[in-house]
């Protein structure tokens, strides 16, 4: 039971921080001690210190003489960060088609396009964000297993806890849809190839695909980066870019 109780209190203290610091409430250069996160979260400093140690793994916190401090990212690091994504996921979309995808997980992926294509059935103005953005998630997370590759899957998930690398991290919010639906229209038509180059053993097309689809994260990038000030509160985690 302790061990157990001692497991929650790490997942609890990892899942609070990475919240505050992606939507801004601790902001790049903060200072995070042991003893006052453990009263914040009345609980006790072992698991505050875990839970500091994983998200230094992460990327989002790094270490300091006493504590840790959280990171600010260069326009250099989160291009970085979208690039390597690009290239492992491209990598498991290569290796699905050449291995040949596990059925029920093409099944799966393929379900998932179709449902985002129904997101899309109304007017510019009526696209479901919310459902997109979810069906979104789950289609990268297909694409990591489809590769069958334990590894590429790890390192994928681990990229993809930095604020910027997620597939969701530059989506544009409901106020904002109308002006940037061509974005989504085409990675939905990425989306749908990505799948049927792997269906049908295309490996060097379906890495391609994968990576320009992770490059249209960079296009959603600038237009944040141009637009920083009044995005500052729809993309929070976008005060850890520092210029």
């Amino acid at each position: 039971m302790p061990e157990a109780t001692g497991s929650s209190h790490t997942m609890r203290a990892l899942t609070e921080l990475r919240q505050r610091i992606l939507n801004g409430e601790l902001q790049g250069g903060t200072r995070l001690l042991e003893v006052p996160l453990a009263e914040m979260l009345q609980i006790s400093r072992t698991p505050v210190r875990e839970a500091m140690s994983r998200l230094a793994e992460e990327g989002l916190l790094e270490r300091a003489r006493s504590g840790f401090v959280v990171r600010t990212f260069g326009l250099d690091d989160v291009i970085d960060a979208i690039e390597l994504r690009g290239v492992l996921e491209g990598t498991a979309a290569r290796l699905a088609a050449e291995r040949g995808a596990n059925p029920e997980l093409l099944s799966r992926i393929t379900r998932i396009v179709a449902e985002l294509d129904e997101c899309f059935d109304g007017g510019p103005g009526d696209t479901d964000f919310e459902s997109y953005s979810r069906l979104n998630a789950d289609f990268h997370h297909v694409l990591a297993q489809l590769a069958g590759s334990k590894v590429i899957a790890r390192e994928l998930d681990r990229v993809m806890r930095l604020p910027f690398a997620s597939p969701s991290a530059f989506l544009p919010d409901k106020v904002d849809m109308v002006s940037r639906r061509h974005s989504l229209d085409l990675a939905q038509a990425q989306h749908r190839e990505i799948v049927a180059a792997i269906g049908e053993r295309e490996g060097a097309r379906a890495e391609a695909l994968a990576r320009e689809h992770a490059r249209t994260a960079r296009r959603d990038l600038e237009y944040v980066i141009a637009r920083k000030r009044s995005l500052t509160g729809p993309v929070a985690s976008i005060a850890l870019i520092v210029d």
